[in-house]
């Protein structure tokens, strides 16, 4: 298996990494992809450690929606940020997280827009996947995949919509990432979007240290917990584990070129 989204280089994980790392192997992770906030260096330098504890691992850089009013006199210089980062960082094979938050809007929303596009723009100048961020803006998200990003690849990650929300996110080509939330009681939506998506387009995550599955609920999550999703993903759409646990990780590989 390979979580395809955790925040492994966060200071959450800096205690007992070799530990956590430990346990994703036993439970039978054989990578990740970590999340890179661009402009953190304290998170970039800590990334450096992740990858010297596991080498299999990957990494994803973007400016997050929430910190693109950072760049909001100069959309432009996340662009030029990201691009310092991609030549920059060792192991990097995506874009991200990028994309728009409207829920907390703890940026403007143009200027949400406007960086999120310049991003894009470098991932498909450089012909890499992207891991999309979205939040209660699907509209304006998938208009700008459509605008900007239509050749590109990616992937909405920690999709929790339903059957309807899952046909639109699909219809960019891009890939369903499925978080721990496909195990709470309430997430029935989500489970019948499970089940209706095509298999070949689905990855799994953790978005660790972040919504633990059931029974880690209200935990820390970590990469070992993606096997519980995996798990109930195999058991939503009636397939052995080996078999659900192969194709996800098969996607996973297509997608960020392991």
């Amino acid at each position: 298996m390979i979580d395809s989204h955790c925040h492994l280089a966060g200071e959450e994980f800096e205690a007992d990494l070799p530990d956590v790392i430990a346990r994703a192997k036993q439970a039978g992770v054989a990578a990740a992809i970590v999340i890179l906030a661009a402009q953190d260096e304290a998170e970039i330098g800590r990334w450096e450690r992740v990858r010297g504890l596991w080498p299999e691992a990957r990494a994803a850089v973007g400016v997050h929606p929430h910190q693109a009013g950072e760049f909001a006199s100069d959309p432009a210089g996340a662009a030029r940020l990201l691009e310092s980062r991609l030549d920059s960082v060792p192991g990097v094979c995506a874009v991200g997280e990028i994309g728009l938050d409207y829920h907390y809007d703890f940026s403007p929303r143009d200027v949400q827009q406007a960086v999120f596009r310049v991003q894009l723009r470098v991932a498909r100048e450089r012909q890499l996947p992207v891991v999309i961020h979205t939040r209660e803006a699907e509209a304006d998200t998938l208009a700008i995949i459509g605008e900007c990003g239509s050749d590109t690849s990616g992937v909405f990650h920690c999709f929790s919509g339903d059957v309807e929300a899952a046909a639109r996110a699909l219809a960019t080509g891009y890939y369903l990432s499925i978080p721990g939330i496909v195990s709470f009681p309430k997430a029935v939506a989500l489970r019948e979007a499970v089940r209706i998506a095509p298999l070949d387009r689905l990855l799994i995550e953790t978005d660790s240290p972040y919504l633990a599955p059931v029974p880690f609920r209200g935990k820390r999550n970590e990469p070992a917990h993606v096997a519980r999703v995996a798990e109930v993903l195999a058991e939503t759409r009636g397939l052995a584990p080996a078999e659900l646990s192969g194709a996800v990780t098969a996607n996973t590989r297509r997608l960020f070129r392991f």
